[in-house]
């Protein structure tokens, strides 16, 4: 199965200036834990649920002032529409990582693929495998 098959249509991403309320309040309304963070046409970032609560909220910082670039992770792991589910699952897995951005063939963002979507896909059994490796405890 392809990752095109799996994954969740049209992501949306931000800009690395867009305010950190706004972020939340996308996520909110996509009802999803991660907003891709791109510039100058390229992705550069993500922002997950986590990282607000972490980088901002815990801290006791003004998130009225922050930006997506003050909390995202830079840099950016993603895999492509066209790859084999199983080898996404993979990245997923070496990497920790629940959300995976997937672009196309000219590196455009066309969707997300998730944990979720992994277990609505993938037989029961690499499912189970893959969610145990990335809900291990991180060194």
């Amino acid at each position: 199965m392809k990752v095109k098959d799996a994954m969740h249509k049209g992501a949306e991403w931000v800009s690395p200036d867009t305010p950190l309320t706004q972020v939340a309040r996308k996520m909110k309304e996509l009802d999803v834990g991660s907003i891709p963070v791109g510039e100058n046409d390229r992705l550069v970032g993500m922002v997950t649920d986590r990282d607000i609560a972490c980088r901002a909220v815990a801290d006791g910082r003004d998130c009225d002032a922050m930006t997506a670039r003050d909390v995202m992770t830079d840099g950016i792991i993603f895999c492509r529409d066209m790859e084999e589910l199983d080898d996404a699952m993979r990245i997923m897995e070496q990497k920790q990582i629940r959300r995976l951005p997937v672009i196309n063939e000219q590196k455009r963002l066309v969707g997300m693929l998730s944990l979720g979507d992994v277990s609505q896909a993938a037989p029961h059994a690499l499912t189970g495998e893959v969610t145990a490796a990335v809900s291990a405890p991180h060194a």
